[in-house]
């Protein structure tokens, strides 16, 4: 049976702006978690109906942020993390037709909405692939790559958006908003749902093809505290080439991730 994997983060889920909102306790968390997994269950009965077995990653701080209740009946959800590299990427592998993107947002060291940033907002200010500023999202598509899963669809803000397209052309992408500073301007949830499922339909019926890889992936990390930078220097074949940045060199995705978890803790 063909496959699809999902892979949902919330800060790019539609009226999610602040902080308080994708954290335990926090100002409109509540609202924030049942839109995302409604706007997850969009792409999964855009799946399902298409004939997909469906595995969805809760991607976002703990993991434990879906509604299962509110996912359609066929689906497979799972929660928490697996203490492996590809974290937002868990339990995918070759098996898997296509990757999807729920709810992604805006690379670090970008104005494209109040809550850009690349893994841990906390830790890290940026994160550069070859030369390039990473996202979560081109993070997690070179391990799809490295697994010959194309990425076919991408949900979020108009800065991961263009960044998507930009990267893998033949995507389908939806913006269900775009920030302004502090603010966002949000399109309403409902028609947030109805594009997702559309656009997942559509990429469903395109061909798509994931990237060849590189011959090596260099890996710059530059810290928010320049001791978490000398800690992570300590990994074999890290160097320190500032106060605040790191930088390895690796064959492979998979060894990037593995050298980010060892140099960093996430």
């Amino acid at each position: 049976m063909r496959k699809i994997f999902i892979s949902a983060d919330i800060e790019g889920i539609t009226g999610v702006t602040g902080w308080c909102e994708t954290r335990y306790g926090g100002q409109g968390y509540d609202a924030a978690c049942r839109q995302m997994s409604l706007e997850t269950a969009a792409a999964c009965r855009a799946a399902l109906d298409a004939g997909y077995e469906v595995v969805v990653k809760d991607g976002h701080e703990d993991g434990l942020n879906i509604d299962a209740n509110l996912l359609p009946k066929g689906t497979q959800l799972i929660r928490s993390w697996m203490s492996d590299p590809y974290a937002m990427m868990a339990g995918l592998d070759q098996s898997y037709d296509g990757a999807i993107y729920i709810g992604y947002h805006a690379k670090a060291w970008s104005n494209d909405s109040p809550l850009t940033h690349t893994i841990e907002d906390y830790l890290f200010n940026w994160i550069k692939v070859n030369g390039e500023l990473a996202s979560e999202f081109s993070l997690n598509a070179l391990l799809a790559d490295e697994m010959s899963v194309p990425s076919i669809f991408l949900s979020g803000d108009k800065g991961i958006c263009d960044d998507a397209k930009s990267l893998y052309p033949s995507m389908e992408t939806v913006a269900v908003k775009h920030g302004t500073g502090n603010a966002t301007w949000n399109i309403h949830p409902e028609e947030a749902i109805a594009l997702i499922e559309d656009g997942v339909k559509k990429a469903l019926a395109a061909k798509h093809q994931s990237k060849p890889l590189a011959n090596e992936y260099r890996m710059e990390i530059n810290f928010k505290k320049h001791q978490k930078a000398r800690h992570a220097s300590w990994y074999p074949g890290a160097k320190q080439i500032d106060s605040n940045t790191v930088e390895i060199t690796a064959k492979t995705p998979t060894d990037l991730a593995i050298a980010r978890m060892f140099m960093t803790g996430v």
